[in-house]
């Protein structure tokens, strides 16, 4: 008979670099091999265990929760949690020794130990020899709750050791134990065990020599390779203490703070107060029945659920962050709320929207509401830190994000562990592109130089299949935080993130959902920033203050705009596939954005609803409805449903769903390729439509539509929420161009465009942009008076290459009124250094002096110059009479230094070359009727691959007249690789499609022509 056992000791790959199977790989395992239990130990860590849980509740198996850990000391423990009190003794400890040191490692004694551990079981791996003193401690700080851990591994001397062990054991009253110290589910994964020992020692596997394990014992083994190893009492004693430890997760108390409710009301009472506050503000006219009523239905169920408290906090935050002027908007499923809209929270009015709340919250899904809230992301560290003031440190942390290995990190790590040269994984990385499926890999790999049939070659490939999807490390989440009533720490454990002042737990996103802890996601969005700034570049300029709210509502010059898609730098409509269909939709008025928003996504492209939809919006007078019902919630689509709104109303309305079933529907529609779990529902949705008089085929084409949807995941209210944003963006583009360009400039990184091709757009709409200039520039571009009511954007010191915040804000502030009388001026007012110096000679920040620019370098760079620097311009003794650059020369310059140019664009140099080769100007192109054979050339300044496009690539070509759209169909892509991931400067020959003002070049052949550039260090901005 074989004998019971629960392994003990266990790590997942939540040890990074040490664990090489995932939670639920080992619990499949241990199940598959009748353990009695299992627990997760893994190093200072409770990383993995939410999903061992998960696994383990599937499974029927017990899970026990525990960690390893190594003291400062030396001493090696696995501590285990038998109870809840012991849980949060283990969560407090491991947040001690994660805080106590950077982010990656922890730092514990044996104090820290004594503190946190009187309810916790100890197993002691003890040294070679064991010692004494150390079983006293440990029976000492551990009293009738410590063992003697007892590895059998076939290692040399293990049953010296176990021996060894034994006598301990007499002489201490410590009982031994059987352990695996298991590090794999199962042996094969003994390769990608040694391969994570050399990325983590960073030298190749054949170097690592005795670091590497021994053999492949480290796995989950059958009981009877077990019996055959450890003497029968210290598998039964794995039992015994399996038996002590009856902790489950699932007893975890998660509640929501109530600092923010005044004394004397409760939770319920204040929200409602506040709601109806906020609804008079909202309608001063008064509020209609129905808006009323739906707020006291969202009320009760908040009640009900006993959310008060959390709808209570993320007031809280959003009320601190508009008393602070930061521009913040919700967005996500809660638009779809009455409640969040009173609250402020989001800006989608209920009479712009038909609400579906069920989509936010409802009572059958028994899931937390996530309420998103987009703050400007210049300034969205101040809401965090007023977070962690607010609740403090011990009750509010940010989410985790666990790093996983992709692709290219995956084959990178690999190949150094196989000792493979950089210069060969390089060429790897490059041949590699972001769509390559692992069918290509081995084409990739020939491409690069390897050879796909080697020994060595087949384990690369091999080990990163595996290794893709390990975690590498825990990241910070983009803005999720966690705010509890009781001590985080004790619930979940809390480490330091790399950045100054941030505390991360070490749960993500998923977790929380599976433990039903609430977060609220303070995200950070670039275009709130652009549109503050923005917004106060006109304020200043009108004398009064321009707010959102000031904005004017369906202008027809911002229609105009978006109808000939010129919206380069607008928000959500600026990348390729917006800007294809904005000419088409032809949006007139809000909802049209609103729709614009939502078509262009995976959902409505792979439902085939995009084509229906377009060719109803031509012809509104033949849209059909199958009933009055269905036309109520199709009308606004023209009977087309592209949001996951609509279908959750039509699983309702005509297949007799209730809420909450049609929400379960959406959440399975959501991930049905990953799941699978769609197709329960055929059936179901049949049998309710044609139980209510719908044709079969008519349920059959809502199913088909609802499959499309696959990944699918913006609501109504998310596009509504968008398209405010969409709007506001559109109308300062139209009507405060240069207002516009300066905030986008000053709020990079953000958006698809570069600020070389947001300056080039703005030129193309007369705005002048003025260089970097000692004299005139701040640190941020700024606006100057022009004397005629118009403004130019002057580019500021930040767009200069190796200078520094601190010394472009010291040459600003340091200026005299006048300006600098020399240069030498500047270098001692604005204590410059050598390096200062020259950064701002290569960007022609001295123009005010010369322009020359080669004599400013001379003068910077060159010896003995102190006396001529001192005057106005620099001498011609100084210089020994150095000819300016040329035209070309000065481009590249500008390039170097600043990542642009305000001078010719470069391609208008190479045009009579381009011309001579018949390559066409994106003006010419433009103009070209629909089936004529083109060519053109351009900068490439995008790249996009989106993951419904069926392999095409999108790639935008810049050249001094405009931009040209390309197309480039996968089986192109992939004989022309080469030339379309590597090139800068790329010909296109092909064929020109026409549908109205849309235009294509169908790319035919591509051509690399990058050395025409001559060096010229331009860049682009790739997509998926």
């Amino acid at each position: 008979m074989l004998p019971d056992y629960a392994e003990l000791h266990c790590l997942t790959n939540f040890t990074f670099q040490q664990g090489a199977s995932h939670a639920e790989e080992l619990v499949k395992r241990a199940v598959e091999l009748g353990y009695r239990a299992l627990a997760i130990t893994d190093e200072c860590s409770l990383a993995g265990i939410v999903r061992a849980h998960v696994a383990a509740k599937a499974h029927q198996l017990q899970l026990i929760i525990g960690t390893r850990l190594v003291l400062a000391d030396g001493t090696r423990l696995i501590l285990l949690a038998p109870d809840g009190h012991a849980y949060a003794d283990l969560s407090s400890l491991i947040s001690h020794g994660r805080r106590q040191a950077a982010k990656g490692t922890y730092h514990l004694t044996r104090d820290d130990i004594t503190r946190h551990s009187p309810h916790l079981l100890a197993l002691w791996l003890p040294p070679t020899p064991p010692t004494p003193d150390d079983a006293a401690w440990l029976q000492h700080t551990f009293p009738d709750r410590c063992w003697l851990a007892a590895e059998q591994l076939y290692h040399p001397g293990d049953q010296a050791r176990l021996h060894q062990l034994s006598q301990l054991s007499r002489q201490t009253g410590l009982r031994l134990v059987a352990t695996g110290g298991v590090v794999m589910h199962v042996r094969a994964r003994l390769m990608l065990q040694h391969t994570l020992t050399a990325i983590s020692l960073g030298k190749p596997i054949a170097q690592c020599g005795q670091h590497l394990q021994a053999n492949s014992e480290r796995h989950l083994r059958p009981r009877q390779h077990l019996a055959d190893l450890y003497p029968p009492a210290l598998l039964a004693e794995t039992i015994r203490i399996a038996e002590r430890c009856h902790f489950s997760l699932d007893e975890l108390h998660y509640a929501y703070p109530v600092e923010m409710v005044p004394p004397g009301l409760d939770g319920i009472a204040y929200l409602r107060k506040l709601v109806n506050s906020g609804l008079q503000q909202r309608f001063p006219a008064g509020t209609n029945a129905s808006v009323v009523a739906q707020a006291e239905k969202e009320l009760a169920l908040i009640e009900e659920l006993g959310y008060e408290n959390y709808f209570l906090t993320v007031h809280d935050i959003v009320s601190w962050a508009r008393g602070q002027h930061i521009l913040c908007q919700g967005r996500g499923s809660a638009a779809n709320s009455v409640v969040c809209y009173a609250l402020h929270i989001t800006e989608v009015s209920p009479t712009l929207t038909q609400l579906l709340f069920e989509r936010f919250l409802s009572r059958e899904r028994n899931e937390p509401p996530d309420i998103d809230v987009d703050f400007e992301h210049e300034r969205r560290e101040e809401v965090m830190q007023y977070i962690y003031r607010r609740y403090g440190r011990e009750h509010a942390a940010l989410t985790a994000t666990v790093i996983t290995y992709r692709k290219r990190s995956a084959f990178r790590d690999v190949g150094r562990a196989l000792g493979y040269e950089e210069a060969q994984l390089d060429r790897l990385s490059a041949s590699l592109a972001w769509w390559d499926e692992p069918s290509a890999w081995q084409a990739r790999l020939q491409e690069a130089g390897f050879d796909p049939a080697a020994k060595q070659v087949q384990s690369l490939l091999k080990l990163t299949r595996e290794l893709i999807g390990f975690p590498r490390h825990l990241s910070q989440h983009v803005g999720g935080f966690v705010i509890s009533r009781s001590s985080l720490s004790q619930l979940v454990p809390i480490e330091n993130a790399a950045m100054a002042d941030r505390t991360v737990i070490q749960w993500d996103k998923d977790d929380l959902d599976a433990m039903g802890m609430l977060k609220v996601d303070i995200l950070a969005l670039g275009m709130l920033s652009a549109i503050r700034r923005a917004l106060d570049s006109v304020s200043r300029i009108r004398g009064q203050p321009f707010t959102l709210a000031d904005i004017p509502p369906e202008d027809p010059a911002v229609y105009a705009m978006l109808q000939r898609a010129d919206t380069i730098g607008v928000f959500q409509i600026e990348s390729r596939a917006q800007m294809s269909m904005l000419p088409r939709l032809k949006p007139r008025h809000f909802y049209d954005l609103v729709i614009e928003v939502a078509l262009v996504r995976p959902g409505p492209i792979q439902g085939g609803m995009v084509h229906p939809y377009l060719k109803a919006r031509q012809s509104p007078h033949t849209v059909t409805y199958p009933s009055k019902d269905l036309e109520s919630i199709l009308k606004r689509t023209l009977g087309i449903p592209i949001f996951q709104e609509q279908v959750m109303q039509i699983a309702v309305v005509a297949a007799g769903f209730t809420p909450g079933e049609a929400d379960h529907l959406r959440r399975s529609m959501a991930a049905w390729r990953r799941t699978g779990k769609l197709e329960q529902f055929r059936d179901r949705l049949r049998t309710g439509m044609l139980a209510r008089g719908y044709s079969e085929t008519f349920a059959e084409q809502i199913f088909r539509q609802i499959e499309g949807f696959s990944e699918y995941g913006f609501p109504e209210s998310h596009a509504v929420s968008f398209a405010l944003l969409v709007y506001s963006s559109a109308w300062l583009k139209c009507h405060a161009p240069a207002a516009f360009c300066c905030a986008l400039l000053n709020s990079q990184p953000m958006g698809f465009y570069s600020p070389s091709q947001l300056i080039q757009d703005a030129r193309r709409h007369q705005v002048t942009v003025l260089p970097v200039d000692l004299q005139h520039s701040e640190w941020d571009c700024s606006l100057e008076d022009m004397g005629d009511g118009q403004h130019s954007v002057r580019l500021g010191f930040s767009m200069v290459h190796g200078l520094s915040e601190s010394t472009g804000r010291r040459l600003s502030t340091a200026r005299p009124a006048s300006g600098y009388p020399d240069i030498e001026s500047a270098r001692q007012l604005a204590a410059l250094t050598r390096q200062d110096m020259g950064a701002l000679a290569n960007a022609n920040a001295f123009s005010a002096f010369t322009d020359n620019r080669r004599e400013a370098w001379w003068a910077v760079l060159g010896q003995d110059t102190r006396h001529d620097l001192a005057i106005g311009t620099i001498s011609p003794e100084a210089t020994p009479g150095l000819p300016a650059l040329s035209v070309a020369d000065a481009i590249q310059a500008d390039y170097a230094s600043l990542g642009l140019t305000l001078g010719p664009h470069p391609l208008s140099l190479l045009r009579p070359r381009l011309t001579q080769q018949r390559l066409l100007s994106a003006t010419a192109i433009s103009q070209m009727p629909n089936g004529r054979l083109a060519r053109c050339a351009g900068l490439v300044i995008s790249r996009q691959r989106p993951g419904t496009a069926s392999g095409v690539v999108f790639v935008t070509l810049e050249d001094e007249t405009g931009n040209t759209n390309i197309i480039v169909w996968n089986e192109l892509a992939q004989t022309q690789r080469k030339a379309l991931l590597a090139a800068r400067l790329l010909g296109v020959y092909g064929i020109i499609q026409r549908e109205g003002a849309v235009v294509h070049l169908l790319a035919k052949r591509l051509v690399d022509l990058t050395d025409w550039l001559d060096g010229l260090p331009t860049s682009s901005r790739d997509f998926r």
